[in-house]
């Protein structure tokens, strides 16, 4: 008699593709803590074993953050994004930049063959709503602004993989802008980058997108400590 092997995945790595789902889907946000272990146990139906072999897993890929006495939290909503954050503490601020200056360069010039009317006016949009955060002190808003758009810069790449990338990117961006915001002098809404890149995107001029890049991380440069 032959037995023919099932293909049915553990229940562990079911309950992890769950969980995974929870935390792509916003259910569960960033920085917010998940519910307890007995809470879970109920609604997903398992053992205590098999819910902490799934927070374990994901806790190794990086998208939670298991801390003593206080609970699990969610720390990033891919895998992708979680070894981003994780590298983001082994290297330098002038490493981040440099990694930023080969991502945003090549969004920009292909955002030139791409962007749409909707693209660029939500590019506009948000650089206004950066603009306003930053003269009212609101720094949080100001960072969430200029991440956002440069992630719609990303998307309006039309490529998927390198807007995929970049999103993963975004907590370690968004941190390195808050940081340089405490940096005595630092402008908070430079056009490099940002309004010169969009009226380069909106004449179709990649070299002109590049350029602006290239001015607006040379700034970032000058920010961070060599």
């Amino acid at each position: 008699m032959t037995l023919t092997p099932s293909h049915r995945p553990a229940l562990a790595e079911e309950i992890t593709a769950k969980l995974r789902d929870m935390i792509k889907s916003g259910e569960w946000p960033l920085q917010e803590r998940i519910p307890a272990e007995p809470e879970l146990m109920s609604t997903l139906g398992v053992s205590r074993g098999t819910l902490r072999e799934a927070i374990k897993a994901l806790a190794h890929s990086g998208m939670l953050e298991v801390r003593r006495g206080d609970g699990t939290y969610v720390r990033a909503n891919s895998e992708m994004s979680g070894a981003a954050q994780r590298m983001y503490l082994e290297h330098t601020q002038e490493h981040i930049v440099e990694v930023r200056l080969g991502l945003d360069t090549q969004a920009a010039r292909l955002a030139t063959k791409h962007a749409t009317a909707e693209d660029l006016a939500e590019m506009r949009r948000l650089l206004a709503a950066r603009h306003d955060a930053w003269l009212a002190e609101d720094y949080p808003a100001w960072a969430s602004a200029d991440w956002e758009f440069h992630e719609r810069v990303a998307l309006a790449s039309g490529n998927p993989l390198l807007h995929q990338l970049y999103v993963s990117f975004g907590g370690v961006f968004h941190n390195d802008l808050l940081r340089q915001q405490r940096k005595g002098g630092f402008n908070g809404i430079p056009r490099e980058g940002h309004d010169e890149l969009v009226d380069a995107l909106e004449t179709r001029d990649p070299d002109a997108a590049v350029r602006s890049v290239y001015r607006n991380l040379d700034y970032c440069s000058d920010q961070n400590p060599r």
